[in-house]
């Protein structure tokens, strides 16, 4: 880093996103994207809107607000459109929390929880999961005043565990914490998980909030689009920090693939359903080679074999052409997360295991 560099930012752990490498071709099951095409009528959306780049974007993303509202049923003044599902978890964070009022978040979840407290001066509050990987929604209660939180962000499912818990026990969390925002990070819940989205439409617990994204289920990673789901108070909030930052923050392309892709619930549903199927596929063929695997509620499975180290696996699969998400934090080091991909992918993957494991006793 050069001399001009912030002491306070020198010291920031950065997020580590997934491998994307460029020297070969591999079977790409580290970061979680679809293995299928965006909806049919995205491409012709989007070169549509190509020949308006001249012109900005919509701050407000007026259009895709309102198809989105209608997907969901709710109220345009519930949502606010960003650059990704971070982007609105970001703002979310920056609005609720501060120097004197902590972010709260569980020891094992989505990595980018603490960068965002380093970046912004925010104090953690950080709760072990149980050692299956739980989350006990008691350790919870009452955070907002033994711990003076700001807000608490909890991602249902978890990543990288799959591991998700019922809409209503998020809510009574939220309850149970009156003076701080609750946060559903709901990247993953279109594959098995419940939504906190029907407490959006009635406005009760008036302090939760939802952020999901068109990166999974709608097979949008690389057009970077997310959302919010809020009581109207709380997006009047984020919406004062996103123009306080950055204003055009969906772009016109990237509007119009969302729109298109909200447009086509079959094609969305069809996809959600394979990958579901081929999760449950995965899961037993891992478990018959003698895996332990978690019961995942996401578009990925989280495991591990007594056979070898998860490094040592990951490595050793990585030769093979096959990429999968290795964690080196202690809780997490013997475990993979693997993403679901196709059927063809994930034979793919199992072939390759079965020439790298040792022989099971």
């Amino acid at each position: 880093m050069s001399r001009y560099f912030t002491a306070e930012l020198a010291a920031l752990e950065p997020y580590t996103p997934g491998e994307q490498p460029q020297n070969r071709q591999y079977i790409k099951l580290n970061t979680n994207e679809s293995p299928y095409p965006p909806a049919p009528g995205v491409a012709g959306a989007v070169e549509q809107a190509a020949a308006k780049l001249a012109l900005y974007s919509d701050p407000e993303s007026g259009a895709l607000v309102r198809a989105a509202a209608g997907w969901f049923g709710v109220q345009p003044g519930n949502i606010l459109c960003g650059n990704g599902s971070d982007e609105n978890l970001m703002l979310a964070i920056r609005a609720f929390c501060s120097k004197d009022r902590p972010l709260a978040f569980a020891d094992v979840t989505y990595g980018f929880y603490p960068v965002w407290c380093q970046l912004f001066g925010i104090p953690q509050a950080v709760l072990p999961l149980k050692e299956d990987f739980t989350l006990d929604p008691a350790d919870y209660y009452g955070l907002d005043q033994s711990r003076n939180v700001g807000a608490i962000v909890i991602a249902n499912p978890n990543a990288p565990t799959g591991l998700a818990l019922p809409a209503e026990a998020l809510a009574e969390i939220a309850r149970r914490n009156p003076d701080a925002v609750v946060i559903v990070d709901e990247a993953y819940v279109d594959f098995g998980g419940e939504s906190c989205v029907p407490f959006v439409r009635r406005g009760d617990p008036a302090n939760l909030m939802v952020v999901q994204t068109f990166s999974k289920s709608r097979s949008l990673a690389g057009g970077r689009l997310g959302l919010s789901l809020a009581p109207e108070a709380l997006t009047a909030d984020l919406k004062r920090v996103k123009y306080s930052m950055n204003p055009y923050n969906v772009n016109r392309m990237t509007e119009a693939a969302g729109i298109a892709a909200l447009t086509d619930r079959a094609y969305f549903e069809q996809n959600c359903a394979a990958i579901r199927a081929t999760r449950a596929q995965t899961t037993a063929a891992l478990r018959r080679r003698g895996f332990t695997v978690l019961d995942s509620s996401a578009n990925f499975v989280f495991a591990r074999c007594p056979r070898l180290p998860g490094g040592e696996l990951y490595r050793r699969l990585k030769d093979r052409g096959v990429l999968v998400r290795h964690f080196d934090a202690p809780r997490l080091a013997d475990w993979l997360r693997i993403t679901i991909g196709s059927p063809e992918q994930m034979q793919g993957l199992l072939k390759a295991l079965d020439a790298v494991l040792p022989p099971q006793d």
